[in-house]
Protein backbone atom coordinates (compact mmCIF):
# COMPACT_ATOMS: atom_id res chain seq x y z
CA UNK A 1 0.00 0.00 0.00
CA UNK A 2 1.48 3.65 -1.04
CA UNK A 3 2.75 5.68 1.28
CA UNK A 4 1.40 2.96 4.54
CA UNK A 5 3.15 3.20 7.38
CA UNK A 6 2.84 -0.31 10.12
CA UNK A 7 2.03 -0.05 13.33
CA UNK A 8 4.73 0.00 15.17
CA UNK A 9 6.27 1.45 18.81
CA UNK A 10 5.83 4.68 17.83
CA UNK A 11 4.23 7.05 19.66
CA UNK A 12 2.01 10.70 19.58
CA UNK A 13 3.89 13.21 21.46
CA UNK A 14 1.47 16.02 21.78
CA UNK A 15 2.92 19.04 20.32
CA UNK A 16 5.17 19.50 17.56
CA UNK A 17 3.62 18.29 14.71
CA UNK A 18 3.21 20.13 11.36
CA UNK A 19 -0.39 19.93 10.51
CA UNK A 20 -2.04 20.59 7.36
CA UNK A 21 -5.35 20.86 5.61
CA UNK A 22 -7.06 17.99 4.23
CA UNK A 23 -9.98 19.31 2.39
CA UNK A 24 -13.55 17.03 2.62
CA UNK A 25 -14.77 19.03 -1.01
CA UNK A 26 -15.23 22.38 -2.24
CA UNK A 27 -18.72 22.98 -4.06
CA UNK A 28 -18.41 23.14 -7.66
CA UNK A 29 -15.41 25.52 -9.28
CA UNK A 30 -18.56 28.05 -10.77
CA UNK A 31 -20.33 28.20 -7.47
CA UNK A 32 -16.53 28.30 -5.11
CA UNK A 33 -14.19 30.02 -7.35
CA UNK A 34 -12.06 31.43 -4.65
CA UNK A 35 -12.31 28.55 -2.45
CA UNK A 36 -10.20 26.54 -5.73
CA UNK A 37 -8.28 28.94 -6.24
CA UNK A 38 -7.12 29.78 -2.55
CA UNK A 39 -5.85 25.91 -2.99
CA UNK A 40 -2.82 27.20 -5.27
CA UNK A 41 -1.73 29.38 -2.88
CA UNK A 42 1.77 29.19 -3.14
CA UNK A 43 3.31 27.87 1.27
CA UNK A 44 -0.16 26.48 1.48
CA UNK A 45 0.37 23.33 3.83
CA UNK A 46 -2.34 21.92 1.72
CA UNK A 47 -1.91 18.22 2.06
CA UNK A 48 -4.78 16.72 -0.28
CA UNK A 49 -8.34 18.02 -1.36
CA UNK A 50 -11.33 16.29 -2.60
CA UNK A 51 -12.64 16.32 -6.43
CA UNK A 52 -16.92 15.79 -6.13
CA UNK A 53 -18.66 16.66 -9.49
CA UNK A 54 -22.09 14.67 -8.53
CA UNK A 55 -20.89 12.42 -5.42
CA UNK A 56 -18.40 10.87 -7.64
CA UNK A 57 -16.86 11.65 -11.09
CA UNK A 58 -20.44 12.05 -12.90
CA UNK A 59 -21.53 10.95 -16.36
CA UNK A 60 -18.51 12.77 -18.29
CA UNK A 61 -15.86 15.14 -17.91
CA UNK A 62 -16.90 18.60 -16.48
CA UNK A 63 -14.79 21.39 -17.95
CA UNK A 64 -14.72 23.76 -15.05
CA UNK A 65 -13.75 20.79 -12.61
CA UNK A 66 -10.85 19.75 -15.43
CA UNK A 67 -9.61 23.41 -15.48
CA UNK A 68 -9.29 23.40 -11.26
CA UNK A 69 -8.09 20.11 -11.57
CA UNK A 70 -4.92 21.09 -13.87
CA UNK A 71 -4.32 24.37 -11.78
CA UNK A 72 -3.46 22.64 -8.79
CA UNK A 73 -1.84 19.64 -10.22
CA UNK A 74 0.75 23.13 -12.11
CA UNK A 75 0.88 24.44 -8.98
CA UNK A 76 2.49 21.24 -7.54
CA UNK A 77 4.49 20.84 -10.79
CA UNK A 78 6.11 24.40 -10.25
CA UNK A 79 6.71 23.76 -6.70
CA UNK A 80 8.86 20.40 -7.46
CA UNK A 81 10.87 22.44 -10.48
CA UNK A 82 14.13 21.87 -10.45
CA UNK A 83 16.47 19.87 -8.68
CA UNK A 84 15.56 21.00 -5.53
CA UNK A 85 11.87 21.83 -4.54
CA UNK A 86 10.91 25.60 -4.93
CA UNK A 87 8.00 25.60 -2.67
CA UNK A 88 8.75 22.54 -0.27
CA UNK A 89 5.04 23.15 1.53
CA UNK A 90 3.31 22.44 -1.83
CA UNK A 91 5.64 20.47 -3.18
CA UNK A 92 5.11 17.54 0.20
CA UNK A 93 1.03 17.90 -0.83
CA UNK A 94 -1.30 19.07 -2.90
CA UNK A 95 -2.77 15.69 -3.74
CA UNK A 96 -6.16 15.77 -5.55
CA UNK A 97 -8.68 13.21 -5.24
CA UNK A 98 -11.55 11.77 -6.28
CA UNK A 99 -14.93 11.29 -3.97
CA UNK A 100 -15.52 7.62 -3.26
CA UNK A 101 -19.10 7.01 -1.64
CA UNK A 102 -19.23 3.43 0.10
CA UNK A 103 -22.54 4.49 1.67
CA UNK A 104 -21.66 3.20 4.74
CA UNK A 105 -20.83 -0.56 3.02
CA UNK A 106 -24.00 -0.13 0.20
CA UNK A 107 -22.49 0.67 -3.04
CA UNK A 108 -21.12 -2.38 -5.06
CA UNK A 109 -17.63 -3.19 -5.54
CA UNK A 110 -17.62 -2.53 -9.74
CA UNK A 111 -19.63 0.61 -9.55
CA UNK A 112 -17.29 2.02 -6.99
CA UNK A 113 -14.17 1.04 -9.05
CA UNK A 114 -16.15 2.32 -12.19
CA UNK A 115 -16.19 5.48 -11.03
CA UNK A 116 -12.13 5.09 -9.63
CA UNK A 117 -11.28 4.54 -13.20
CA UNK A 118 -13.48 7.71 -14.38
CA UNK A 119 -11.27 9.93 -11.99
CA UNK A 120 -8.14 8.26 -13.07
CA UNK A 121 -9.10 8.77 -16.89
CA UNK A 122 -10.95 11.92 -16.55
CA UNK A 123 -9.19 14.32 -13.25
CA UNK A 124 -5.57 12.61 -13.43
CA UNK A 125 -6.56 12.52 -9.79
CA UNK A 126 -3.81 11.44 -7.36
CA UNK A 127 -5.73 9.24 -5.15
CA UNK A 128 -9.30 8.24 -3.27
CA UNK A 129 -11.37 9.58 -0.43
CA UNK A 130 -14.01 6.89 0.31
CA UNK A 131 -16.57 8.67 1.65
CA UNK A 132 -18.81 7.17 4.48
CA UNK A 133 -16.72 4.36 5.13
CA UNK A 134 -17.55 1.40 7.17
CA UNK A 135 -16.21 1.41 10.36
CA UNK A 136 -17.26 -2.53 11.72
CA UNK A 137 -15.09 -5.20 12.13
CA UNK A 138 -17.49 -7.08 9.59
CA UNK A 139 -17.02 -4.96 6.80
CA UNK A 140 -13.30 -4.78 6.99
CA UNK A 141 -12.49 -7.45 4.53
CA UNK A 142 -14.84 -5.83 1.94
CA UNK A 143 -13.03 -2.32 2.03
CA UNK A 144 -9.83 -4.00 2.18
CA UNK A 145 -10.30 -5.58 -0.90
CA UNK A 146 -11.45 -2.27 -2.36
CA UNK A 147 -8.24 -0.18 -1.19
CA UNK A 148 -6.01 -3.15 -2.22
CA UNK A 149 -7.89 -2.73 -5.65
CA UNK A 150 -7.73 0.95 -5.96
CA UNK A 151 -4.23 0.03 -4.80
CA UNK A 152 -3.26 -1.40 -7.82
CA UNK A 153 -4.50 1.47 -10.35
CA UNK A 154 -2.69 4.21 -8.73
CA UNK A 155 1.14 4.09 -9.37
CA UNK A 156 1.85 6.25 -5.98
CA UNK A 157 -1.49 6.90 -4.63
CA UNK A 158 -3.26 8.30 -1.30
CA UNK A 159 -6.26 6.59 -0.02
CA UNK A 160 -8.32 8.36 2.79
CA UNK A 161 -10.85 6.25 4.65
CA UNK A 162 -13.90 8.88 5.73
CA UNK A 163 -14.91 7.02 8.61
CA UNK A 164 -15.68 10.21 10.54
CA UNK A 165 -15.56 8.14 13.61
CA UNK A 166 -13.07 5.17 15.10
CA UNK A 167 -13.45 2.13 13.22
CA UNK A 168 -12.02 -1.29 13.90
CA UNK A 169 -8.18 -1.03 14.26
CA UNK A 170 -7.75 -3.18 11.44
CA UNK A 171 -8.65 -0.51 9.06
CA UNK A 172 -5.68 1.79 9.70
CA UNK A 173 -4.23 -1.26 7.87
CA UNK A 174 -6.05 -0.74 4.66
CA UNK A 175 -5.05 2.58 3.66
CA UNK A 176 -2.72 5.62 4.34
CA UNK A 177 -4.91 7.49 6.57
CA UNK A 178 -8.33 7.91 8.47
CA UNK A 179 -10.78 10.51 9.57
CA UNK A 180 -11.36 9.61 12.71
CA UNK A 181 -13.68 12.62 13.59
CA UNK A 182 -16.20 14.82 11.63
CA UNK A 183 -18.61 17.06 12.91
CA UNK A 184 -19.41 20.02 15.22
CA UNK A 185 -16.49 21.68 17.81
CA UNK A 186 -19.65 20.86 20.71
CA UNK A 187 -18.29 17.58 20.00
CA UNK A 188 -14.84 17.60 19.48
CA UNK A 189 -13.59 19.71 22.50
CA UNK A 190 -14.76 16.97 25.06
CA UNK A 191 -14.25 13.98 22.44
CA UNK A 192 -12.08 10.97 23.74
CA UNK A 193 -9.17 9.64 20.80
CA UNK A 194 -9.18 5.67 20.52
CA UNK A 195 -6.42 3.96 23.09
CA UNK A 196 -5.44 2.02 19.58
CA UNK A 197 -4.19 5.04 17.66
CA UNK A 198 -1.41 5.67 19.95
CA UNK A 199 1.01 2.84 18.04
CA UNK A 200 0.95 4.69 15.06
CA UNK A 201 2.99 7.87 14.19
CA UNK A 202 1.75 11.21 14.39
CA UNK A 203 -0.32 12.20 10.90
CA UNK A 204 -2.10 8.70 9.84
CA UNK A 205 -5.74 10.85 11.04
CA UNK A 206 -7.39 13.45 9.79
CA UNK A 207 -10.03 15.64 11.86
CA UNK A 208 -12.98 17.51 10.44
CA UNK A 209 -14.64 20.21 12.62
CA UNK A 210 -17.13 22.91 12.23
CA UNK A 211 -18.54 25.43 14.21
CA UNK A 212 -14.96 26.07 15.47
CA UNK A 213 -15.11 29.92 16.82
CA UNK A 214 -11.96 31.76 15.80
CA UNK A 215 -11.57 32.49 19.51
CA UNK A 216 -10.61 28.30 20.32
CA UNK A 217 -8.37 27.73 17.07
CA UNK A 218 -5.40 27.57 19.55
CA UNK A 219 -7.46 24.73 21.51
CA UNK A 220 -8.45 23.00 18.41
CA UNK A 221 -5.47 22.53 16.75
CA UNK A 222 -4.10 21.58 20.63
CA UNK A 223 -6.43 18.75 20.68
CA UNK A 224 -6.15 17.74 17.36
CA UNK A 225 -2.13 17.13 17.81
CA UNK A 226 -2.40 15.39 21.35
CA UNK A 227 -4.59 13.10 19.16
CA UNK A 228 -2.36 12.12 16.80
CA UNK A 229 -4.30 14.01 13.54
CA UNK A 230 -1.84 15.63 11.15
CA UNK A 231 -4.64 16.67 8.31
CA UNK A 232 -7.31 18.89 9.45
CA UNK A 233 -10.23 21.10 8.11
CA UNK A 234 -11.42 23.39 10.82
CA UNK A 235 -14.27 25.96 9.48
CA UNK A 236 -17.04 28.56 11.80
CA UNK A 237 -19.47 27.23 9.64
CA UNK A 238 -22.08 25.60 10.74
CA UNK A 239 -24.09 22.52 9.54
CA UNK A 240 -27.70 22.49 9.18
CA UNK A 241 -29.06 18.68 10.59
CA UNK A 242 -28.47 15.90 7.74
CA UNK A 243 -26.95 18.47 5.62
CA UNK A 244 -24.82 17.67 2.28
CA UNK A 245 -24.05 19.11 -0.98
CA UNK A 246 -23.63 22.40 -1.34
CA UNK A 247 -25.08 23.12 2.21
CA UNK A 248 -22.13 20.95 3.85
CA UNK A 249 -20.32 23.60 5.95
CA UNK A 250 -17.28 21.98 4.41
CA UNK A 251 -17.57 22.87 1.07
CA UNK A 252 -16.77 26.73 1.53
CA UNK A 253 -13.70 28.70 3.12
CA UNK A 254 -13.92 29.12 6.89
CA UNK A 255 -14.01 33.14 7.64
CA UNK A 256 -10.76 33.37 9.40
CA UNK A 257 -8.93 31.36 6.36
CA UNK A 258 -6.04 33.62 6.01
CA UNK A 259 -5.65 33.43 9.78
CA UNK A 260 -5.11 29.51 9.95
CA UNK A 261 -3.62 29.67 6.85
CA UNK A 262 -0.85 31.76 8.46
CA UNK A 263 -0.88 29.68 11.77
CA UNK A 264 -0.15 26.37 10.52
CA UNK A 265 2.27 28.24 8.01
CA UNK A 266 6.32 27.74 7.81
CA UNK A 267 7.92 27.24 11.22
CA UNK A 268 4.44 27.84 13.37
CA UNK A 269 3.89 26.05 15.86
CA UNK A 270 1.64 25.56 19.05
Amino acid sequence: MPHLTSAGTARRTGGAEQLGFGVPGYAHPLLAPTEWAELTRPGTHLHWVVLNIDTGPGARPDPHCLEAAGRLRNARERALDGDTAQDTVRAGGGRLLGHLDLAHGDRPFDELITDAQSFLDWYLVDGFYLDRCPADRADLPAVRRLTGTLATLLEDGLLVLGHGTHPYPGYAETADQLVTFSGAWTDYRWSQVAEWTAAYPPGRFAHFVHGVPRTHLDEAMRIARWQGAGTIFFTDRTARKGSRGQSDPFTALPGYWDEIVSRIGPGISE
